[in-house]
């Protein structure tokens, strides 16, 4: 699938009211597709639709992934408003910050439930129409704490991890098949998403170089084109994580200095104002 390909097509975002899922929404509606968005907050998600359909038709559908029944209702509604669905971008995310035992069993079950079991969910339930519509593409946004343990965020990076595992055996077993299933793995994003909460957010996640959400936007196109089964970003940051992931000494070793870099730029960072 090029992006021309993307005319016509129906496209369903997550968590797209803002941030990442916004800056999808805007790529996706300039080549055409017809978008299905979600979120679970109505007055923003329907001030963000209202500003894209002059250029395409947009189904703004309030709900929260971790609701099945939700989950069960944003495809039905898709499939019904526009006869088909070809590409289901999995965005939506939570974290409740934190040493595991300053969480809540609650606020670690959410997680697990909007970072995980809701795209696996929404992916199963989707496939089959992708696949009736003649292909099309799962793209899912994970996240860079997926690839090396994470101290502070432990049930994010695993619920991330698992992600990853879930992406690369679902794109294995549908390899030749025309469903792209890949990917994005982004260090910081330059969103509310950690900028609202500088001062929980860990610092060595300020370490590595900020992304913006149409970086990522422009890599979750990559990806439903089939051009890679995953995309970190940056690039360099992706490769520190293979190293620390699999020298765990030397992610010992360089976490002080990377938590003394990170502090540094988060001075840097936090009188700016906060990107959406």
């Amino acid at each position: 699938m090029s992006t021309s390909n993307f005319k016509d097509k129906t496209v369903i975002i997550t968590g797209a009211s803002a941030g990442v899922g916004a800056a999808c929404a805007e790529l996706f509606a300039n080549l055409g597709a017809r978008l299905v968005l979600s979120a679970r907050g109505e007055e923003a998600l329907n001030v963000f639709a209202d500003t894209l359909r002059d250029k395409t038709s947009v189904l703004a559908i309030p709900m929260d992934v971790a609701d099945e029944a939700g989950c069960q209702a944003l495809i039905e509604q898709a499939a019904s408003e526009y006869g088909a669905i070809h590409v289901l971008v999995n965005n939506a995310g939570a974290h409740h910050r934190g040493a595991v035992e300053t969480q809540t069993p609650a606020n670690m079950a959410q997680m697990v439930d909007v970072n995980l079991r809701a795209p696996i969910y929404l992916t199963a339930l989707a496939l089959p129409h992708i696949r009736n519509a003649g292909g099309g593409a799962v793209v899912m946004v994970g996240s860079l704490a997926g690839r090396t343990p994470m101290q502070g965020a432990a049930t994010y990076a695993s619920t991330k991890a698992g992600l990853k595992a879930f992406t690369h055996s679902l794109a294995d077993e549908l390899m030749d098949s025309g469903i792209n299933i890949g990917v994005v793995s982004p260090g910081p994003i330059d969103t509310a998403f950690i900028m609202d909460s500088i001062d929980e957010v860990e610092d060595i996640v300020y370490s590595q170089p900020m992304s913006t959400a149409g970086e990522v936007a422009e890599a979750v196109m990559a990806v439903a084109n089939g051009e890679s089964v995953e995309i970190c970003l940056p690039t360099m940051s992706g490769r520190l994580t293979n190293l620390s992931y699999l020298f765990p000494w030397l992610r010992r070793k360089l976490r002080p200095s990377l938590y003394k870099k990170g502090a540094k730029n988060k001075e840097k960072y936090r009188d700016r104002p906060v990107v959406s």
